[in-house]
């Protein structure tokens, strides 16, 4: 008799312990001027927005939640409507953030946190970025000035938060948070092509690795880097072989290359036109102003016969056909990248880099930063 009543205050004592709930972290705060809106926390995963809770506001703008900690460094958003506060989580802490409605995303207050308030400084300092480059590409300058003012402005962006957020605290969650800030809807550091920003990457992987070894966010940036690294690794120095028929006419080295609607596209088939050849990647912060640039003098002068033949080196090839879809010239992808046969024999070493060829497909002029691209587009055609 006594070992069952044992047994019963046994089970009941593990049931009252499983009934108890797991630590977890709490958001709460207000918002002023939100009545009647509806206040959603997210999860930004990798694999992208989750919802997670809401809430209606009422006048007093007052909201709180509660979520389970998670098991590594994990990032959350509020939103209301389109307007967003990104925030991090790595312990059972409690974040506090008062804002009002109209500049809910930028004006925020925040407590509790250090690596939330210098998440909100990149959100800020970004925001200024990306306005300067809007008042920028609305300035009438020449495409030569204009590029050369953003790559100006998007590196000395880039040193800024090398200095002050990435290097100086690499394993701290808003040095994550840096690492996938975008510019026009590309990524300002990149992983995969730039030797100095895979060392940014690298660094916080490497922090981020030994602390948190098997979260899932530890091994895609170790799997980016060790990519990126591939891709920029010096080929051993060899005497290069042109591919059997790859030179078609006395002066230019034919491309054939897979366009987004899987046709091959030869770079010869264009002769009686005038071909800027781009090589480029549209993963690079200064891709969406470079195609900008393209784009006016495409327009001005495709009805006078001139002809883009893009060649992407993005390693990502679903990225590749949405970023090119709406692009009206010839937009094919080199599955090879860096390393592409194309890249060697046309002596590529940075993106992007152009060629204008003339009517008779030679090739004329290997476009740098002294040429006035339009000039010499019109005095071929």
């Amino acid at each position: 008799m006594k070992r069952n009543v044992y047994m019963a205050v046994a089970l009941l004592a593990a049931g009252l312990v499983s009934c108890q709930k797991e630590p977890g972290f709490k958001v709460e705060g207000e918002v002023s001027g939100a009545a009647d809106k509806m206040l959603y926390l997210e999860q930004s995963g990798l694999e992208g927005i989750v919802p997670l809770d809401s809430v209606e506001l009422d006048n007093s703008g007052t909201f709180r939640f509660s979520q389970a900690r998670p098991m590594s460094p994990e990032f959350y958003r509020l939103r209301i409507d389109d307007k967003v506060i990104n925030f991090s989580v790595d312990s059972t802490e409690t974040v506090t953030f008062k804002a009002d409605y109209p500049n809910f995303a930028t004006a925020y207050q925040v407590e509790g946190s250090e690596n939330n308030t210098k998440i909100k400084e990149l959100v800020l300092l970004q925001a200024d970025l990306q306005a300067n480059v809007d008042r920028l590409s609305q300035s009438g300058l020449p495409a030569g000035d204009i590029q050369d003012s953003l790559m100006t402005l998007v590196n000395a962006y880039k040193d800024q938060v090398k200095h002050n957020y990435i290097f100086k605290g690499p394993n701290m969650t808003y040095a994550y948070f840096a690492l996938f800030q975008t510019l026009n809807g590309y990524m300002i550091f990149d992983p995969l092509t730039n030797r100095e920003d895979i060392k940014c990457f690298a660094a916080v992987a490497t922090s981020l690795n030994n602390q948190y070894p098997h979260a899932d966010r530890s091994r895609n940036l170790y799997n980016m880097v060790i990519k990126g690294m591939k891709n920029t690794r010096k080929p051993q120095t060899k005497e290069m072989e042109l591919p059997e028929g790859v030179v078609k006419e006395a002066s230019i080295i034919d491309i054939p290359l897979m366009d987004i609607q899987g046709n091959v596209r030869h770079l010869t088939d264009l002769k009686g036109k005038v071909v800027l050849i781009d090589f480029t990647a549209y993963s690079t912060p200064t891709s969406g102003a470079h195609n900008l640039a393209l784009r006016e003098i495409y327009t001005k002068y495709a009805a006078q016969g001139l002809e883009i033949y893009q060649v992407s080196l993005d390693a990502n090839e679903h990225f590749w056909k949405t970023a090119a879809d709406n692009l009206p010239w010839i937009c094919v992808r080199d599955p090879q990248g860096s390393y592409s046969t194309y890249v060697n024999l046309y002596g590529v070493t940075q993106l992007p880099t152009a060629f204008l060829v003339n009517r008779n497909n030679e090739l004329s002029v290997r476009v740098d930063e002294k040429t006035n691209l339009e000039e010499a587009i019109k005095s071929l055609l």
